[in-house]
């Protein structure tokens, strides 16, 4: 006879939390789900799960929490903030934490979490955006204890074709950040091709097509130099801001391990140079017009 799936509880449904929602849902598992803007939980009420008015409350039926949230403070504060998830959970609970974070932080609220609660914490940050969540192809770094890892790998497995157990607490989001390291520096330097491309009369819109196969070929060229050539910024499938903060957090952290990380450096600013034009909330597609005539966004 097989065992009941385990009931679990998600928070943050934006871009990526949504999908992955659906996924969970479709393959069975019992839901409860909280947002802070509680609208965006309807679809996924209406598709049966069930909806909580606090991060705490997600703790009472749920066997595995997971989190899908914008950044290493928004982490924390729905963790260990008032009416937080550390104020509902039990020992032998765990946390799976799907959200792009700092490795440090990671770290120490792991400890913290473990030490107040007796709750484990996972962190399994993903790649592959919207359209790998929407499909469960997502490639999926995780850092736990092999225990912990075992018992969220079916879950992740729903979500993700790929779960790599990088090593203890904190390793999934060390690969995450060498992740958005290459994708954030991939996606200027196509920025950089299309508009050269532009301006010596040679028809972008073919560039990736002309390069498929070759060794410059990669995902993100054959996503991002169609769009930047076609000027397709609709609709924002990811945002600058996220690679702004991912490259911060991974010049931080490499600065704290004495790496030296100066191209990824170098992105950073030409991101924040992006972003104070008006295109922090913008797909990172529109980063192309920082080499066409660099204007504020629409």
């Amino acid at each position: 006879m097989m065992s009941a799936l385990p009931s679990l509880g998600f928070a943050g449904i934006g871009l990526m939390g949504l999908p992955m929602c659906r996924r969970l849902l479709a393959a069975g598992y019992p839901l409860t789900v909280w947002n802070r803007n509680p609208e965006k939980c309807a679809p996924l009420v209406a598709a049966g799960a069930r909806q909580v008015a606090t991060p705490a409350q997600l703790c009472a039926d749920a066997d595995l929490m997971l989190m899908c949230l914008a950044n290493t403070e928004v982490v924390r504060e729905v963790v260990f903030g008032p009416e937080g998830i550390a104020q509902g959970a039990r020992a032998g609970q765990l946390l799976l934490d799907l959200s792009s974070l700092e490795p440090t932080a990671t770290r120490e609220m792991a400890a913290e979490l473990a030490a107040s609660r007796g709750v484990a914490w996972v962190d399994a940050p993903v790649s592959g955006g919207t359209p790998g969540a929407e499909a469960g192809s997502l490639a999926i770094m995780v850092g736990g204890e092999a225990t912990d890892v075992e018992r969220v790998r079916p879950v992740l497995l729903t979500l993700g074709q790929r779960v790599t157990h990088m090593g203890a607490v904190g390793a999934g989001q060390v690969t995450k950040a060498c992740n958005q390291m290459i994708v954030a520096c991939n996606a200027l330097v196509i920025a950089e091709v299309v508009a050269l491309a532009e301006r010596s009369g040679v028809d972008a819109r073919l560039i990736a097509e002309a390069l498929a196969g070759g060794f410059a070929d990669s995902k993100p060229l054959q996503i991002l130099a169609p769009q930047m050539a076609e000027s397709r910024f609709e609709p924002v499938k990811w945002h600058v801001r996220t690679l702004l903060k991912d490259l911060d957090g991974a010049v931080k952290f490499s600065r704290e391990q004495g790496s030296a990380t100066p191209i990824s450096g170098l992105a950073a600013q030409l991101m924040r140079l992006h972003g104070g034009q008006g295109y922090l909330e913008k797909d990172p597609a529109t980063l192309v017009r920082l080499y066409r005539d660099p204007a504020p966004a629409d």
